[in-house]
C-alpha cells in the first residue's frame, strides 16, 4: 500500500538550508572586555553604595578605582585602538546622527561599520559622565567613617559638594543606560540584530548590500600594556 504524504525534500548536500545573514568581524577583544567589565563593576559599585556597610564601602572604593582605571584606557584607546574603537571612526556630525535617527523609526536604518551615529555619541556622553562620577567620588564623604582617597585635598565643603554631585551624576548614569539598554531591546526585537551577541563574539551583520568593512586592528598586547599603565596610574593616584 503506497503512502499518501508527499516525499520528503532532500537538502542539496554541502548547503545551508537557509541563508544565514552576513557578519564581519568589527569590534576588537580590548572594547569587548572593556563593555563587560565596566558592566560588572558598576553593578558592584550600585551595590555596595547602597549597602553602605564599612566592608562594602571598601569594595566601593575599589570598584570605582578599576572603574576610573578603564575609562583611562578606553580614551587612550579611542585614540590609538583599533579602527573600529576610535572616536575618529564613529562619531559623526548632527545631520548624520538625525539622518540615523530618522531611519531608526523608519525601521530601515543605515548600516555603519561599527558603532552607528547615535551609539558612537552615547559612548561619548558614558565615558564623561563616567569620569564626572569617579573624579567625585575621589573627593566624597559619607559623614561617617568613608572618604575618597583625595578628600583631605579639599575643604569639608567642598567635599559635601562633590558628595552630592556624586550621587546626583549616578542617576544621570542610570538613565543612560537604561536609554541603552531600551536601545539594545529595540534592536532585537524590532530591527532582529542581536547586539549582545555581538558584543560577545565581536561580529556584527552587515547590510544586504555592504561589503565587509576595511578595518584595522590594532594587537592585543598594545591594549594589554596601556591598561596595565592605567592601572598603575590610577593606583599612584589613589593610594
Amino acid at each position: 500500500m503506497k503512502s499518501s504524504l508527499p516525499p520528503a525534500v532532500e537538502p542539496t548536500p554541502g548547503l545551508p538550508a537557509e541563508p544565514r545573514p552576513r557578519e564581519a568581524l568589527v569590534w576588537d577583544i580590548a572594547v569587548r572586555s572593556f563593555h563587560w567589565l565596566l558592566v560588572a563593576l558598576l553593578a558592584l559599585s550600585w551595590y555596595t553604595g547602597e549597602t553602605g556597610g564599612l566592608d562594602e564601602m571598601t569594595w566601593h572604593l575599589w570598584s570605582g578605582s578599576a572603574v576610573l582605571a578603564l575609562v583611562v584606557f578606553r580614551i587612550v584607546w579611542g585614540l590609538v585602538g583599533s579602527t573600529s574603537a576610535r572616536f575618529s571612526h564613529f562619531l559623526y556630525g548632527p545631520g548624520e546622527a538625525v539622518r540615523y535617527a530618522t531611519g531608526l523609526v523608519r525601521r530601515a536604518p543605515p548600516h555603519y561599520p561599527g558603532h552607528t551615529p547615535l551609539g558612537g555619541w552615547m559612548i561619548v556622553l558614558m565615558l564623561i559622565c563616567l569620569l564626572l562620577q569617579v573624579a567625585t567620588g575621589l573627593f566624597a564623604n559619607d559623614d561617617i567613617v568613608t572618604e575618597g582617597p583625595l578628600a583631605a585635598w579639599v575643604s569639608k565643603e567642598t567635599s559635601d559638594w562633590l558628595t552630592a554631585l556624586h550621587e546626583w551624576n549616578f542617576e544621570v548614569l542610570l538613565v543612560l543606560a537604561g536609554v541603552h539598554v531600551a536601545a539594545v531591546l529595540y534592536y532585537m526585537i524590532v530591527l532582529r540584530q542581536n547586539l549582545v551577541r555581538a558584543m560577545f563574539t565581536g561580529r556584527k551583520r552587515l547590510g544586504d548590500a555592504q561589503s565587509p568593512p576595511a578595518l584595522r586592528f590594532t594587537h592585543p598586547a598594545c591594549a594589554l600594556l596601556i591598561a596595565v599603565g592605567a592601572a598603575v596610574g590610577v593606583w599612584l593616584l589613589v593610594r
